[in-house]
This record gives structure tokens, C-alpha cells and sequence, in this order.
């Protein structure tokens, strides 16, 4: 049967789990090496994930000389998450003070817009001049070439 390959996550984890457990740091061909043999991660697609890992800031790079180093300890994964957590309970608090000052604007504007028998008839006596406003306007326009204005626009 045929053996199925690894997703880009499930190799993200992997890669990730040669750094936490040796706690070292790599070059490019070392972990090029590592991978293959201890995680069963291709080759091929080593250097892709490690730059995905780099991009999302979960490994540190850094350029000595001619060499790019690479490089990532279980404490900042701690940390990093600490800080996420942080933020978003942060954010949830802020969300949860909107909605409640939401809620209480909803409450207020509902006061004074009770639906009764003289709010309905408003409602349709407005319904019915808009209406009306719309007929005159069409009107208007329908008789728009023979306006002294607009003849006198068109001379100038």
C-alpha cells in the first residue's frame, strides 16, 4: 500500500519538535540532514518549512558571517502563547464592554418607540408623502425642457 505523506502542519510540528527537544542551534544542512532521518520529513521540502516557520516567527534566523543560524527554545513558544493569550483576553474584554454598552443604546432608543395605534398611522402618513414627494418629483422632471431656468442655462 501506498504511504501517505505528511501535511505542511503535521511537518511544522515535526520541524518544531527538533528544535524543542535538542534545544540547539542549526544551519540549513544540518537540519537538512536531521529532518529526513529523525522525523521523516523530506528533504525537498525542509528549507520551505523552516522559512514558514521563520515567517510566522516561531524559529529565530540570524546571519553570522556567511551562515544563516536558526533556532528555537520551548521557552518562547511559552511565552509567545502567554502573550497571545494575553491579547486576546484583552480583546475579549473590550468586545464584551461594546456589546454591553450596545445593548443599553438598543434599550434607550426603544424607549419613546412603542408601537401604538398613533405611531402606526405616522408611520403610514410618512409612507404617503414620500410617495407623494416622489410623484411631484417625476413631475417635475417631465416638464424639466420647458423650465425658464434651464432654457436659459442652454442660451449661456
Amino acid at each position: 500500500s501506498k504511504k501517505k505523506g505528511l501535511s505542511f502542519e503535521e511537518k511544522r510540528a515535526r520541524m518544531m519538535e527538533i528544535f524543542f527537544e535538542t534545544k540547539d542551534v542549526f544551519q540549513l544542512k544540518d537540519i537538512e540532514k536531521i529532518a529526513p532521518k529523525e522525523k521523516g520529513i523530506t528533504s525537498m521540502s525542509v528549507k520551505e518549512i523552516l522559512q514558514s516557520l521563520v515567517d510566522d516567527g516561531m524559529v529565530d534566523t540570524d546571519r553570522i558571517g556567511t551562515s544563516n543560524y536558526f533556532w528555537a527554545f520551548p521557552s518562547k513558544a511559552l511565552h509567545a502563547r502567554k502573550r497571545k493569550l494575553g491579547e486576546l483576553e484583552s480583546q475579549f474584554a473590550e468586545n464584551n464592554q461594546k456589546k454591553e454598552a450596545l445593548q443599553k443604546s438598543i434599550e434607550k432608543s426603544k424607549i419613546g418607540r412603542e408601537d401604538t395605534a398613533e405611531r402606526a398611522a405616522l408611520i403610514e402618513e410618512l409612507a404617503a408623502l414620500r410617495q407623494k414627494k416622489e410623484q411631484l418629483k417625476a413631475e417635475i422632471d417631465k416638464y424639466r425642457e420647458c423650465d425658464p431656468d434651464v432654457i436659459e442655462e442652454m442660451r449661456k
